[in-house]
């Protein structure tokens, strides 16, 4: 047998590794081009993440570098059966939640009142939704529904912001949010949905010609 062939799966090239396998490599090994590796394939995602969450690129970048020192913090105690895409995503939600805390930016939004919609509402809204993800805001075609959309996703309580950020603007799975957040799946869901039924009546508020 050649020695490429018993090479253990962990030690395959970084960029064809696993988030786990790296991450277990930079534990055991101290292997420093797999921690940047990691760091790299998440760096976009989970800045423009932060960026979104935060609005404020010198707060995302803090949070962004702030992450990752988490996970190198926590590395020696890394167990290599825990998926590390929502454990990035737990770290980075708190600690924008921090910051906006610490900014003193956020307004309480109180959204508990009984809310109704059908689906059909619900569906056109949801298009809005995907629309915004899959291009930019600022490239949207009409700059008011763009401000409109950033500023209520805004608005929404913490609790439901996350969710439909995680979800909507960085196609985390039900069950991927739910360990990052560390709620049931079904939480996740009703979560989901309320934030869409939140949206939904904002802009029937704020719209009531069908505009």
């Amino acid at each position: 047998m050649t020695q490429a062939a018993s090479t253990p799966a962990t030690q395959a090239p970084p960029l064809e590794a696993t988030d786990e396998q790296l991450l277990l490599r930079y534990r055991d090994a101290g292997d420093v081009e797999a921690f940047e590796t990691l760091v790299h394939r998440y760096e976009k995602p989970i800045y423009n993440y932060l960026l979104h969450y935060l609005h404020s690129p010198s707060l995302a970048e803090d949070a962004f570098q702030s992450t990752f020192l988490r996970v190198h913090e926590a590395s020696r105690a890394y167990s290599g059966d825990r998926p590390v895409r929502p454990w990035l995503y737990s770290i980075a939600t708190h600690l924008a939640i921090d910051a906006l805390r610490k900014e003193g930016r956020r307004q309480a939004v109180s959204l508990d009142e009984q809310q109704t919609t059908d689906e059909a509402d619900l569906g056109s809204l949801l298009n809005v939704l995907k629309s915004t993800v899959q291009t930019p805001l600022e490239q949207l075609e009409t700059d008011e529904r763009a401000k409109w959309t950033r500023q209520a996703v805004d608005d929404l309580p913490d609790r439901l912001r996350a969710v439909l950020l995680l979800i909507y603007f960085q196609g985390l799975k039900y069950q991927e949010v739910a360990e990052a957040l560390h709620l049931p799946v079904g939480t996740v869901k009703s979560r989901v949905h309320k934030a869409l039924l939140a949206l939904n009546t904002a802009w029937r508020r704020n719209h009531p010609e069908g505009r």
